[in-house]
């Protein structure tokens, strides 16, 4: 779960990350009534789950109310990424001495959290990685030991501080493991974070996801999540329990298990084709969550075909295809949908649909072939 800026600032706060003032506005009225407030000279940011808010004009700085109130009439309503915007930060001003980057990852690889900085902040770190990926420092952290003072100092060396504002920077770090181990996050990022000009180290933007197997033990977060912003689908698949991530591409994928469902994935890009979904109707799948996870999947409309790939040990093959004829008599589909069974009761399930075939349900016996003839429909318009 991706929190907003104004949200992660809130929860850095709470482990003793210093962030400058601000105030969320809803309306250009609201922002001027802000930037009083907070002195005239604020900066006003687009709040949205998404990168990019720079490059697309959802940030602007500004020396008076009144131009608070027109950079909210510009940003507020404008789409990012395909995000829109409703909130606006409304946030105090500063002199800037330098920007970092700091950001603590899971690096699942290692199984340890991952330490990155560079004293290149404020632009991608994408960017830095690729033209000049030796301005950033990377340090692992054993999760049974915890951060350790020693790799604070190389953090605080390569920054090449001193005084206050090397302290500063090590509390920063401290505190943002804290924060990162404290709230189950997989990420935690600032970018970037800030010595102004009298010394202070503060966030001056934060990026933070939580863990949604976590979000049980953490009741506030789980309470921030925005339902008017979260994909339709997405949201929807979260209601009924099912894994479901929305991707640009216009061939849906349903599977069962998320590593098959990944195969499936990485199959369809090796037939040419885009996927538009992870879709995860788990092991024990029966013909109603078969039917509700195609349901979902075929609700977006960048969807031209479907992959229907179930490999049967706790769901048998009868079974989905019972949910796919059911699915597909409940909602009138008419999208292609290729259908690849194999393991338990797959014959009968086959057997199924052979007798039962609607027009555009088409059967595989190979999973290459699937997303094959999957791809090729898509691109066809279903022909």
């Amino acid at each position: 779960m991706d929190l907003y800026e104004h949200q992660g600032k809130e929860l850095l706060r709470q482990y003793g990350i210093e962030t400058l003032e601000g105030i969320v506005a809803s309306s250009p009225e609201e922002a001027r009534e802000a930037a009083e407030k907070l002195g005239g000279t604020v900066a006003v940011k687009a709040q949205v789950l998404t990168g990019g808010r720079g490059k697309a004009g959802g940030i602007k700085v500004v020396k008076s109310p009144d131009e608070a109130r027109e950079a909210a009439e510009a940003i507020l309503g404008m789409d990012i990424r395909g995000h829109t915007v409703r909130r606006v930060l409304v946030e105090a001003g500063v002199a800037i001495a330098s920007e970092m980057y700091l950001s603590i990852t899971v690096d699942r690889g290692a199984k340890k959290a991952l330490i990155l900085f560079s004293t290149e902040g404020g632009v991608d770190i994408e960017e830095v990685a690729e033209h000049n990926p030796d301005a950033i420092a990377r340090l692992h952290v054993d999760p049974l030991v915890g951060l350790l003072p020693y790799q604070v100092r190389e953090i605080v060396f390569a920054a090449g501080l001193e005084g206050d504002t090397a302290k500063g920077l090590g509390r920063t770090l401290t505190n943002l493991y804290r924060a990162f181990e404290g709230s189950d996050a997989s990420l935690v990022e600032i970018n970037p974070l800030v010595v102004t000009e009298d010394g202070r180290v503060l966030a001056l933007d934060a990026k933070v996801t939580v863990d949604n197997s976590s979000l049980y033990r953490h009741e506030d977060i789980a309470e921030l999540h925005d339902v008017e912003a979260a994909d339709p689908q997405e949201q929807r698949a979260l209601e009924v329990g099912l894994q479901y991530v929305k991707l640009n591409g216009d061939v849906g994928i349903l599977g069962n298990g998320a590593g098959l469902v990944m195969s499936t994935l990485d199959v369809v890009a090796q037939a040419g084709g885009e996927p538009a979904n992870f879709c995860d109707v788990g092991g024990g799948a029966d013909a109603e969550q078969i039917s509700t996870a195609l349901d979902i999947v075929t609700s977006n409309e960048q969807v031209k075909s479907v992959l229907f790939n179930i490999f049967g040990g706790i769901t048998r093959g009868d079974e989905v295809a019972r949910g796919l004829l059911s699915a597909i008599e409940r909602t009138g589909i008419d999208l292609p949908i290729v259908v690849r069974l194999d393991g338990t009761n797959a014959e009968e399930g086959r057997q199924i649909l052979a007798e039962n075939t609607p027009k555009n349900v088409h059967t595989e016996e190979t999973m290459l072939g699937a997303a094959e003839r999957a791809v090729e429909l898509a691109r066809n318009g279903g022909r």
